[in-house]
């Protein structure tokens, strides 16, 4: 499963790309609004410091309002997806986009049906909300199923990238449904990490390296 960081603060990006762990960043307005920064400024340093796609979002409403912008974001850089609602505007703007050659990102994805319309407008990624569903006693994780099984038995390439991320246990049920991307915020892929047995064995390693007084440097 790739993964893909959602943030636009440039310092926590760097710190994951240079272990490895960046396949893509996902940014958006509330996201834009936390960095402090300009959105076209943020999001060009963003592309140049990542290989994989950027995911930059439209403001419009209207179809044709939001193929300008996603035309004006897509200038940017070669690496840029274009993200756009899964409105009914949204999925014009995707088919048109998407037929543009470019990389579309649908976002806001709450439902298998609204996956199925977002496949056959062209989408390159499909967005489902993890978490936001959840929040409304609602598994998200059923969705994700729900959408594999679906792209599976039609051979759609659009791309499951399982968003709202809110946990570690997220990330491992989305790999183990079969997500081909998940993006989380910086802390959410650095939780994946932690283990209560991981910290319990170094704290005895410690402990009794002192008592020998090892060294190896």
């Amino acid at each position: 499963m790739k993964f893909f960081v959602d943030t636009a603060d440039i310092d926590a990006i760097s710190e994951l790309n240079d272990l490895g762990m960046v396949d893509g960043v996902t940014t958006n307005p509330s996201l834009i609004l936390k960095s402090g920064r300009d959105i076209l400024e943020v999001t060009k340093e963003i592309c140049e410091l990542v290989s994989g796609p950027v995911s930059a979002e439209v403001i419009a409403l209207e179809a044709d309002d939001m193929i300008a912008e996603g035309r004006k974001l897509a200038e940017i850089a070669t690496n840029i997806a274009v993200k756009v609602p899964l409105t009914w505007a949204g999925l014009k703007a995707c088919k048109t986009l998407s037929d543009d050659g470019l990389m579309v990102n649908v976002t806001l994805c709450f439902s298998a049906n609204q996956a199925l319309l977002a496949a056959k407008a062209g989408a390159t990624f499909i967005s489902p909300f993890v978490g936001r569903l959840d929040d409304i006693n609602i598994d998200g994780l059923d969705l994700i199923a729900d959408i594999r099984t679906i792209y599976d038995n039609y051979g759609f390439e659009t791309q499951i990238l399982a968003a709202s991320m809110r946990s570690a246990n997220h990330m491992s049920e989305c790999a183990k449904i079969g997500a081909d991307v998940a993006t989380a915020p910086p802390a959410v892929i650095k939780a994946m990490a932690n283990h209560v047995l991981t910290d319990k064995g170094l704290a005895q390693f410690v402990k009794d390296a002192a008592e020998a007084s090892i060294k190896i440097l």
